[in-house]
Parts: C-alpha cells; structure tokens; sequence
C-alpha cells in the first residue's frame, strides 16, 4: 500500500537543486541531486534544474529566479547552516532543517550537549580541541575508542584505536581534517539508522534500517561500495525496542529543533539504544538510508522527494 501525499508546491515554480560545494561529500552531493532532479521531474516539476554551488551561488540563484531550493548538499556549507542562512536573507524558501539546527547537528560534540539536557541516552566520550594534547583528556575512558572528526559526515577522517600505538596514529590522521576530535568509547552492538520526516503536521518515523558491515565498523568504504554491507530492513528488535529507537529519534530530532527531514544514527548495546549523531541532509543516492527506510513503509522515492519538498520554508 503506497503513501498518499498532497502536492503543496505549485508545478510551474523554479525549483534548483543544489549540489556539490567545497565539501568532502561534495560528489555524494551531486549523486544524492541527480536523483532528486529526476523524481522533480517525474513529480511534474518541469521547472527544476540542477545547479553546482560555487562562491557565485547567491548571484547564480537570482539571475535564474529561483522560487524555492531543494538542498541536496552535504557536508561542510550545505549541511552546517552556511546555505541555509544565505537563503534566508535572500527570501528563497527552501527543504530541510534550518540554521539554527543544521550548524548544531553538524557538530556531534554540540548535538551531544543538546541531547543529554534532553536525557538521550549518549556513549561516553570527550573532545579534543585542536591543538590540545589528548592523552590528558582520554584518562577516564576505555580502550578501544572511535575517533571522530566533530564536523565530517560520511564517516570521513574516522578511525577505531585498540590501543595506545595506534591512537597516536590515528589521531593525527584524524586530526588532518582540521577540526577537533571526539574521541568516543567503542561499544559493540546492533547498528540502526532511522529518518524523521514531516509531513504537515504529521511527524513520523520511518522504519529502521540495521546495517551489518563486511569491514570492522560502518566507514567510508562499507556506506558508498554495493556488496560490503548487509541492510536488514526493518531491523531485527523486539516490538518494544523498536518503538524505543523511533520514539527517541522524534526526541532528538526535537531537542535539535530540526524541521523536514533528518536522519538519526544509533547503536544499542546492553538493551540501550545510543544515539550517535544526527544527520539534517541525509544522502538520497541508490545506496543511501533514507530513500530504502521510507520504500520499506510505503513511500517511494518520488513521494519522499514530494514529502521533503513540501517542507520547504523560511525561518524555520
């Protein structure tokens, strides 16, 4: 049975896709923007178009009358609130979560703060600032640790340490993405990622998607190479269980103040389901969470395409 969505967005309106950027996702981006330019299109959107950002972007926008943005970008200015701010001062509604949101879930240390006022359950962890020496800071922690780059998405710049060698290593790798590090106690456990959307008033959650990796933990490699992970779709949870992540993820999304669209990434270990981080641009590509998610309750690609559009606002 499909998902029945109305379409709230005038067909004849100039809709741009926006893509790539200065980020490490950038070619993700542009993935993610093809395939939602042809479900624009398919949805009878005529009027839409595909366009790259670059520093020229708000002069591109209105030489071209763009009506609304369909944010398609991920990583460093399309997910972090930079995008989003230009838009508004420029009057162009746009999809998705809004400033305030989008620069505060880019940053895992920062959505963490927020979380645990809201007393969602977090993995222990510390920040290294840049600069700072980490071995300090690490005392209260048990190897093997995650090392997470605040502000990467993608898995980019991460790393699992089983011991002291090997953080030195890897931390100055980590490092090399010019931010300051979490350094994050590794738990085992079943990881899930489940996406929030609005629909109108409706907020809901999709179905969660369990991921069982070839390679050691969800990197890189495992997300974006067909073949290296296994999807179990909806997870193997207990009734309960299941009913606990979603209502967490609605929680977070909350506490974070998102709008639209988010994903929220999860690991439960010892019957508690962590949250990991929040993404407010979730990937849209062939192989992506959130598109499969939303198939699995009904919802095609081009209705959630239609869903996320709908969202499209300022001032959020």
């Amino acid at each position: 049975m499909g998902y029945n969505v109305e379409q709230k967005i005038d067909l004849n309106k100039k809709i741009a896709v926006l893509v790539g950027g200065p980020s490490s996702e950038a070619e993700v981006s542009r993935r993610s923007g093809n395939n939602v330019f042809k479900a624009l299109q398919n949805l009878g959107y005529k009027n839409s178009e595909i366009i790259e950002v670059d520093e020229n972007i708000a002069q591109t926008l209105k030489n071209k009358k763009i009506e609304i943005v369909y944010n398609a970008m991920h990583g460093l200015f399309g997910e972090d609130g930079c995008i989003q701010g230009m838009l508004e001062v420029m009057g162009i509604p746009y999809t998705g979560c809004g400033v305030l949101s989008s620069s505060v879930c880019m940053n895992k240390e920062y959505t963490k703060n927020i979380l645990k006022e809201a007393d969602i359950p977090l993995i222990k962890s510390v920040l290294i600032r840049k600069g700072e020496d980490y071995k300090e800071k690490i005392k209260g922690l048990k190897y093997p640790f995650m090392l997470k780059p605040v502000s990467e998405g993608s898995s980019i710049g991460m790393y699992k340490v089983n011991n002291p060698e090997e953080m030195e290593e890897c931390f100055k790798k980590s490092a090399q993405c010019g931010q300051d590090v979490m350094v994050e106690e590794y738990l085992q456990g079943k990881s899930l990622t489940v996406g929030v959307l609005e629909d109108g008033d409706k907020m809901f959650a999709t179905e969660i998607l369990e991921f069982r990796t070839k390679t050691e933990w969800y990197d890189y490699e495992a997300k974006y190479t067909a073949g290296l992970t296994e999807f179990i779709l909806p997870a193997e949870l207990s009734f309960d269980m299941t009913k606990k992540v979603k209502q967490i993820a609605i929680d977070a999304f909350n506490a974070c103040a998102c709008k639209g669209v988010s994903r929220v990434d999860f690991l439960v270990a010892d019957n508690v389901p962590y949250v990991l981080e929040i993404n407010t641009s979730p990937g849209m590509t062939d192989l992506s969470d959130l598109p499969a998610q939303s198939k699995a309750m009904g919802i095609d690609y081009d209705t959630l395409v239609q869903i996320i559009l709908n969202g499209a606002s300022l001032r959020k």
